[in-house]
């Protein structure tokens, strides 16, 4: 099997973890929703875009890109229509721009992937500030992909 083309994504997911109210964590099955295939639905349903500019803004063909945003809609399907709780994490992604999310008042700032860290939230400058890329396992060792975009 040929190893996955790297995919572009815009930003970091602000949430990764959706799930049914009233029924317990333990008690749902998972659906796993890769973080390429979030960022598909998100062109194409949420942004609109038709699948040939979203694959380009991807960085992938448009056959790659229909099979990604297939599989995310029979996932999302899924966990809907079956109760389940639905977790976005993995594949193989770099982010353009990441998020930074405040603990205290919930303000989420929107930065170049390339640019340094914000250490302090400029809303109520609290110092509990959550790096979202990090999340998903990116962060610094990504930036110098971005500099040739």
């Amino acid at each position: 099997m040929r190893p996955k083309k790297e995919r572009f994504v815009e930003t970091p997911p602000i949430a990764a973890i959706f799930k049914p109210a009233g029924i317990p964590m333990r008690s749902l099955e998972k659906v796993i929703l890769n973080v390429d295939e979030f960022e598909a639905v998100r062109l194409s349903d949420y942004e609109q875009l038709d699948q040939e500019e979203a694959s380009k803004h991807m960085g992938i063909s448009r056959p790659t890109f229909t099979r990604l945003i297939e599989q995310a809609r029979k996932k999302i399907a899924d966990a809907i229509i079956n109760c389940k709780e639905l977790i976005i994490e993995g594949g193989n992604i770099h982010f353009r721009k990441n998020l930074f999310r405040c603990d205290e008042c919930g303000h989420i700032v929107e930065i170049s992937i390339n640019l340094s860290e914000i250490t302090k939230c400029p809303e109520c400058g609290s110092l509990k500030i959550k790096n979202m890329a990090q999340h998903f396992g990116h962060g610094r060792c990504c930036m110098h992909r971005f500099n040739k975009i």
